[in-house]
């Protein structure tokens, strides 16, 4: 990379010669060996970072969610739905199987998108996840939600940023110089104005200082029965 730095600024001045002594043909020359020695110096970061990706993804230190972590994020969801809904307790071990297949769904949907393999109920940094997805040198963090109301609470979101920065002090600590990105995956259960309005709350500078990218994925619950499970 420094030795294309020095090519480049000998180009530089070779065309500002060029130019003050109106040799435009030679200029024109300069110019292009100029484009073509940016375009190597791009082309080279990039499969520098690609190297670098590949040896960091052997050295993240992620483990498996256990049954009893998956349980107690699982009932503290639930117990927010049902408490939305204000459903009697007869109804809370439907409302869990119901959590359950949205959040299946919407990880199936969001591998489909990406056309990647997903891994599901990871922790990294001591922060669980749904799952998580490695694109190039980005770790996408995986959070899945379920909204019957047009709102997300900023209890919540706090404790994704919390779980996100945890992720992007580990990767610091460790010297990798892969990045960690919030994937919100929200799937909902509203209607077409209730959507509207959640687009309206969610984009209103609730994440204007986030600890790293955030990408928010809306999923309707609805469609994604029709696309996976009926015919």
């Amino acid at each position: 990379m420094a030795s294309s730095l020095v090519v480049m600024t000998a180009l530089i001045v070779v065309l500002v010669l060029a130019a003050v002594a109106g040799n435009w043909v030679q200029a024109a020359l300069v110019v292009i060996a100029l484009i073509t020695a940016l375009l190597f110096c791009v082309q080279t970061r990039y499969l520098l970072r690609q190297a670098a990706a590949a040896n960091d993804r052997t050295r993240i230190h992620w483990r498996n969610a256990g049954p009893d972590l998956q349980r107690q994020s699982l009932n503290l969801e639930v117990v927010e739905l049902s408490g939305i809904l204000e459903v009697g307790d007869e109804q809370v071990a439907e409302l869990q199987s119901a959590y359950i297949v949205a959040e299946d769904l919407a990880l199936r949907q969001i591998q489909q998108e990406e056309d990647l393999p997903l891994i599901r109920h990871i922790t990294i940094g001591k922060a669980p996840f749904d799952a998580v997805l490695v694109k190039n040198d980005i770790v996408n963090c995986i959070d899945v939600s379920f909204l019957v109301v047009p709102d997300l609470r900023q209890e919540k979101i706090d404790a994704m940023m919390k779980k996100i920065g945890r992720v992007k002090t580990a990767f610091a600590e460790s010297g990798l110089q892969m990045r960690a990105r919030l994937m919100m995956v929200l799937v909902t259960q509203l209607t077409p104005e209730d959507q509207d309005r959640l687009r309206e709350i969610l984009g209103k500078q609730r994440f204007k200082e986030t600890p790293a990218d955030i990408d928010i994925r809306l999923l309707d619950f609805e469609s994604l029965q029709k696309i996976y499970v009926t015919e």
